[in-house]
């Protein structure tokens, strides 16, 4: 008996999650030293951690014999007094994605269906399929999704939709009305799931509070990251909103200590570093317009983006990201997302973009 058999068809048949290419890997690849090396493939925040988040990290290191509180009981507090729910209304996770994977495991089984846009987060199938579930999978509009399309895709078995605002890989971003206005239209049986993880980087004028939306719609849960603009990716730490017989189901099925202590501790304070927060910002809102206004130059074309990333349309993609490699520079390919021309970049700091750009013309 072959040992992959043990496991049941549907997970034999998972395509796994390809993460971005690490800095190390690239490094022992081509004998370069790893400070040579440029990543934007993988979103992070190019600034680091918040400082105070650091702090806060080291400092519970001294607690690490000791289990975390396992309820996370001061995260949570600050999250509520931050964003006006309970703290009954919050579920926290190793990074979104746990969150994402909890929702997942609680409310499909292999006899319901889950639905998400073409070119969404791969998570999302990866998640469905995991426990045996179906994905019905909705063309995309402009990159983007079609609510209109997703709302007709609705089956009797679907369970669960997932709604990325801003949309990765693509960067796409609905208006919050419309979104608004769909989910007064899904059936109580679904769980519509809207993944924020991007919505830091949306300028002040295009933001907006759903978590208020959760007294109207009982059926939303809200996933948010602390990986990107507040930079702690490392460390895996993200939550989901929704009502408190939503949590609580999650909370059922959600391991004990899934967060662990320097994370728990370095959230905290994250929340408290407003400055950082405005300065990851900024730096994003400012590396964006640098990279699109390169890329323009070199007659590339792009995907308007919310997000800290940019859809770049090269072509050949797997030869000009194997050029890229070769110089030293890291970006994201996305034909596992169905946009094989394409590659996806992450804003980083000025110097690094104008690497890839330098990289990227001369790969060309």
């Amino acid at each position: 008996m072959n040992c992959c058999d043990l496991a049941p068809a549907h997970v034999r048949a998972i395509a796994p999650y390809q993460p971005g290419k690490p800095i190390s890997e690239l490094a022992r690849e081509l004998g370069m030293n790893e400070g040579d090396i440029v990543k934007l493939a993988s979103n992070e925040n190019p600034l680091g951690p918040s400082p105070l988040a650091l702090t806060a990290a080291q400092d519970a290191l001294h607690d690490m014999a000791l289990y975390p509180d396992g309820a996370g009981f001061a995260l949570k507090a600050k999250l509520s007094a931050k964003l006006g729910v309970a703290q009954s209304q919050i579920v926290l996770g190793n990074g979104s994605n746990d969150v994402l994977d909890i929702a997942a495991q609680t409310f499909l089984t292999p006899e319901t269906s889950s639905v998400h846009s073409e070119h969404a987060f791969a998570v999302y199938p990866i998640a469905t399929q995991t426990v045996g579930a179906e994905s019905i999978v909705v063309p995309a509009r402009d990159y983007g999704h079609d609510l209109a399309a997703m709302r007709a895709a609705i089956r009797d078995d679907t369970r669960v939709l997932w709604i990325a605002n801003p949309n990765n890989p693509t960067g796409t971003f609905l208006p919050w009305a419309e979104i608004e206005a769909f989910l007064e239209t899904v059936p109580s049986h679904v769980l519509v799931v809207l993944d924020e993880a991007y919505g830091e980087y949306l300028p002040a004028a295009e933001r907006c509070d759903t978590a208020a939306w959760l007294s109207r719609f009982p059926n939303l849960l809200i996933t948010r990251t602390f990986s990107k603009a507040y930079g702690l990716a490392g460390l895996r730490v993200g939550y989901g909103l929704g009502h408190p017989d939503v949590i609580d189901l999650m909370n059922r099925v959600r391991h004990p200590f899934n967060v662990n202590l320097p994370a728990l501790a370095a959230a905290e304070a994250a929340l408290d570093d407003v400055a950082f927060l405005d300065r990851s910002y900024a730096l994003n809102t400012a590396g964006m317009a640098q990279l699109v206004a390169g890329l323009a130059e070199l007659k590339i074309g792009t995907v308007p983006s919310k997000g800290n990333f940019l859809l770049a349309k090269v072509g050949d993609a797997v030869r000009i990201n194997a050029e890229l490699l070769k110089r030293g520079v890291i970006v994201r390919p996305v034909a596992g997302y169905g946009l094989p021309e394409f590659l996806r970049v992450s804003v980083g700091l000025a110097g690094q973009n104008a690497r890839f750009l330098d990289a990227l013309k001369a790969s060309l």
